[in-house]
């Protein structure tokens, strides 16, 4: 089902999507769709979880600041993205229950628990993982949602010295 929606979007556009299209491209019945997903919204948001899911681990660039700076600014250039806006609006909107959003946060604070274990490996004092989740990318996924003009890349490594300059701790 998600490779028939990956590809109907890129062949006709996401606009175009319709449940029997999916269904025909998948090669199932429209009631397949229906009874698994209830609708094509919770399609598509289960599709963009899918896709929001980091590929790599985040780079080891030997400190804790430099390691949670590059994965900031890495997660703000993939939420802020068009495609990443779009991914998070399809994950939101067919997620009546919160499911699909809980995902897009634990692959967050999977993210994240790799950086501070790393730097506890190195002996750095690290903050705890719903601290960087609360102080980073909340207020990250805040901006991007409600508030993207004038956004950029700074923006998340700035929050990352607010929360590891020792005043802030």
């Amino acid at each position: 089902m998600h490779a028939a929606v990956r590809e109907l979007e890129s062949e006709v556009g996401r606009e175009a999507l319709t449940v029997p299209l999916v269904a025909t491209r998948a090669g199932v019945t429209p009631s397949t769709i229906y009874r698994r997903w209830g609708d094509l919204q919770e399609l598509l948001s289960d599709v963009a979880v899918e896709r929001l899911r980091p590929d790599t681990e985040p780079e080891d660039r030997g400190d804790l600041r430099s390691d949670l700076e590059a994965w900031a600014e890495q997660f703000f250039e993939e939420m802020a993205s068009p495609a990443g806006r779009a991914y998070i609006r399809d994950a939101l909107l067919g997620d009546p229950d919160g499911g699909n959003a809980g995902q897009c946060s634990a692959y967050a604070a999977e993210q994240i628990d790799v950086v501070l274990a790393r730097a506890a490996g190195r002996g750095e004092r690290a903050p705890a993982v719903e601290t960087v989740l609360d102080r980073v990318v909340a207020p990250v996924m805040y901006r991007i949602l409600f508030r993207p003009d004038k956004l950029d890349a700074a923006y998340a490594r700035r929050l990352v010295t607010g929360l590891l300059d020792p005043a802030d701790r």
